[in-house]
């Protein structure tokens, strides 16, 4: 296990070990157990980000389509055609 030093204000430190007593967990459990509660915290989205997001999607549902369905149905199948032929062939030069 590595050993790190970091510089943290008085509240804080009296924050851990009020935390640790409290527990019976050394100190330095109760600052990894925060820490990797603060990391998956942060892996999703906050509100302002979700809603953000959202009028994006509604946005792009709202837009009205930029060529008819048809054309777009016609290059699906050509992509799908190509891709289970092992895709475009280049010539050797």
């Amino acid at each position: 296990m590595a050993r790190a030093t970091f510089s943290l204000d008085d509240a804080t430190i009296a924050e851990i070990r009020r935390t640790a007593a409290r527990l019976r967990k050394p100190q330095s459990h109760v600052v990894r157990d925060a820490v990797a509660d603060y990391a998956a915290r942060t892996d999703r989205l906050s509100e302002r980000e979700r809603q953000h997001m959202m009028d994006v999607l509604e946005r792009l549902r709202d837009a009205k389509p930029t060529r008819p369905a048809a054309e777009v149905d016609a290059e699906l199948k050509t992509i799908r055609s190509a891709r289970r032929t092992g895709g475009r062939r280049h010539q050797s030069a």
